[in-house]
């Protein structure tokens, strides 16, 4: 589905250093690192907001900077990580953006086009406030309409910035639940930018490692979450042991206070 392929890119310093990876139909790709360590800039490279200073990304088997705007649309669903919006919409109207890389203009959506948007508000729990202002729904809100929006247009690679960084607990892991369980179901492929290391333990099938633009690891979560990695990386003390529910690696700090009291 995605091929990354040595991507470099600058600001006035290099920010991504020889990035490639890839992420198959069905799969979940949790993207963690530190702050700057060039997490958004990989992404919106990926969604074609930046263009690499060299690399090459392909998606399904298309160079991306071959593809129009409409076109790449039609294939990626992107969620940002500033989803702060300032135009009067009810949440309804929102997501039925997502269904402009179809073509469709403002007052003149398909049926099609608000069956795919009520499927959307429904699979993220937002259909009970579609009518309401943007601007009366809490940030979490918000965040799961931004979701529905870009899952409206049926993606291909849903890519997702932070996605549960507004979120309580439990609509936390309901989120990337869903995630998981649409990469399932449809065959879609997913990536996910998150500070949330146990989350994307538990839902990402394959994980990226950043520091400072390089990648550290890349693979399963239970070779890529491992103590010695993940301290050279966040450079903070931690003990990596194994979730008793699901398996998977399970990430826990070790504060100073802790250490002083032993």
């Amino acid at each position: 589905m995605l091929e990354v392929s040595d991507i470099r890119f600058s600001y006035e310093k290099p920010v991504l250093n020889g990035l490639s990876f890839d992420v198959g139909d069905g799969e979940l790709l949790a993207v963690l690192g530190p702050n700057g360590s060039g997490k958004s800039t990989l992404i919106k490279i990926i969604v074609g907001i930046l263009a690499p200073e060299s690399g090459s990304v392909s998606i399904d088997g298309r160079d991306l900077a071959s593809m129009s705007r409409r076109e790449s649309g039609q294939l990626v669903g992107y969620v940002a990580q500033d989803s702060s919006l300032r135009f009067p919409l009810t949440a309804m109207e929102l997501v039925l953006q997502g269904r402009f890389a179809q073509g469709r203009l403002i007052g003149f959506e398909s049926e099609r086009d608000v069956h795919e948007a009520e499927w959307a508000m429904e699979v993220t729990e937002t259909a009970d406030f579609a009518a309401r202002s943007l601007d009366e729904l809490s940030g979490g809100e918000r965040q799961r309409v931004m979701l529905a929006r870009a899952l409206a247009v049926r993606p291909k690679l849903l890519v997702l910035d932070e996605p549960v960084a507004n979120l309580d607990i439990s609509h936390q892991v309901k989120m990337l639940d869903l995630v998981r369980r649409l990469t399932i179901e449809t065959g879609m492929a997913a990536i996910v930018v998150t500070h949330e290391v146990n989350l994307a333990s538990d839902f990402a099938t394959r994980s990226l490692l950043l520091k400072s633009g390089e990648m550290i690891a890349f693979g399963a979560p239970s070779e890529v979450m491992t103590e010695r990695l993940l301290r050279s990386v966040f450079e903070t003390d931690l003990m990596v042991d194994v979730n008793p529910a699901s398996g998977a690696p399970r990430v826990t700090l070790v504060t100073q206070s802790f250490q002083d009291a032993q």
